[in-house]
C-alpha cells in the first residue's frame, strides 16, 4: 500500500491543492486533501512559502523515504529540469528563469529528484481520460479555462499539451480570448465597469449582461476550435478551470456554432474538477503504467 502512494499537486494562478493519492486505484485520499491561495504576483520567497506551507503538512503524512510528488503546473515551464519560464502572464513572475524544483527541494528538505513536474492541461485531461467525464472516449480535446488556457489533446492512448495559449488569433493570441482577462476587458467595454475577475463580475451584474458576455465567449470559442480541428482530431471537448463553473453560460452559444457547421462534437464540463490534475500529476509516479501515456515535451505551456 505505501509503495503506491504518491503526491498530486495542482498548482493554478491563484492556488495550491494537494493530496496523496493512491496510484493502485487511482483514488484521493481525502483527509490528506488541503488547498490554500496564493499571491502569484508575490516575490520568490512569498510564493514558495506559500507552496511549502500546503506540502510540508501533505509530506509529513509519509515517511520521508516515501516522499514522491508530481505537481501539475502552468507553462511556459521547463518541466524536465524544473525551471520557470512564465512572464507577463500575471503570475509568478519574480520564478523567471529559477528552479523551482530545487527551490521546494531546499525548503522541504528532499531531493530534489523526488520532484517533478508536468503541464497542468495535459494532467488536467489525463485525469479526465482515467475516470471522468472523457472516459471510454479516444478522441479527446481539454481545456482548462482560468487565468490562462490551458489545451491538451488525447488520441490512442496518448496524452499530449496542445498548446494553444500562442496561437496567433485575432490580432493577438488565443489566450486573449479564452481566459480571465478577455471577461475583465468585455464587461469593462459593455458597462463602462472594472472587476478583478469572472467570480466578480457574476456577483453584481444583471442576467442579461452576464448572458451577453457568456454568449459571445461561447462563440468566439467555438469558431477558434473549428479552426484548429484539423490539426487535432476530436469528437469530445472536456471543459475544465475556474470558468468551466460557469460552463451553462456559454456552452449553447459553443455548440450552435458546431451545429451551425454541421459538425458532431460533444462538450462536457469536467467530473472531477481539481481532482482531475492531482491524479493526473501524480501518476508521473506510476512506473510502468498501461494507461494512456503523457508525452512531456521540454517546454510545454
Amino acid at each position: 500500500m505505501v509503495e503506491s502512494l504518491a503526491i498530486g499537486v495542482d498548482i493554478g494562478g491563484s492556488h495550491i491543492t494537494a493530496a496523496i493519492v493512491d496510484l493502485n486505484t487511482q483514488r484521493i485520499l481525502q483527509p490528506t486533501l488541503k488547498r490554500a491561495t496564493v499571491n502569484a504576483r508575490g516575490g520568490v520567497e512569498e510564493i514558495i512559502a506559500a507552496w511549502c506551507s500546503v506540502l510540508a503538512e501533505t509530506c509529513n503524512r509519509l515517511s520521508p523515504e516515501m516522499v514522491r510528488i508530481g505537481i501539475a503546473m502552468p507553462g511556459p515551464f521547463d518541466y524536465e529540469q524544473g525551471i520557470a519560464y512564465m512572464q507577463e502572464q500575471n503570475k509568478f513572475d519574480s520564478l523567471y528563469g529559477l528552479s523551482v524544483r530545487n527551490l521546494l527541494a531546499a525548503k522541504l528538505a528532499i531531493a530534489p529528484g523526488n520532484i517533478s513536474f508536468l503541464n497542468d492541461a495535459a494532467c488536467f485531461l489525463k485525469g479526465e481520460v482515467f475516470g471522468g467525464a472523457a472516459k471510454g472516449c479516444s478522441k479527446v480535446l481539454g481545456l482548462t479555462l482560468g487565468t490562462g488556457f490551458g489545451s491538451a489533446s488525447y488520441r490512442d492512448g496518448i496524452v499530449e499539451d496542445a498548446n494553444l495559449w500562442c496561437d496567433a488569433y485575432k490580432q493577438g493570441i488565443a489566450e486573449d480570448l479564452f481566459s480571465t482577462r478577455w471577461f475583465v476587458k468585455r464587461f469593462a467595454e459593455r458597462t463602462g465597469r472594472s472587476v478583478k475577475d469572472v467570480k466578480e463580475m457574476l456577483a453584481g451584474s444583471s442576467n442579461e449582461v452576464v448572458q451577453q458576455v457568456f454568449g459571445e465567449f461561447g462563440e468566439n470559442l467555438g469558431e477558434y476550435l473549428l479552426t484548429i480541428s484539423g490539426r487535432f482530431e476530436f469528437d469530445t471537448i472536456v471543459v475544465g478551470g475556474n470558468i468551466a463553473n460557469s460552463f451553462s453560460l456559454f456552452s449553447e452559444s459553443l455548440q450552435q456554432v458546431f451545429r451551425r457547421h454541421r459538425r458532431s462534437i460533444a462538450v462536457k464540463r469536467t467530473v472531477l474538477n481539481e481532482n482531475a490534475a492531482l491524479m493526473g500529476a501524480a501518476s508521473i509516479w506510476q512506473h510502468n503504467d498501461s494507461k494512456p501515456q503523457l508525452l512531456n515535451r521540454r517546454l510545454l505551456t
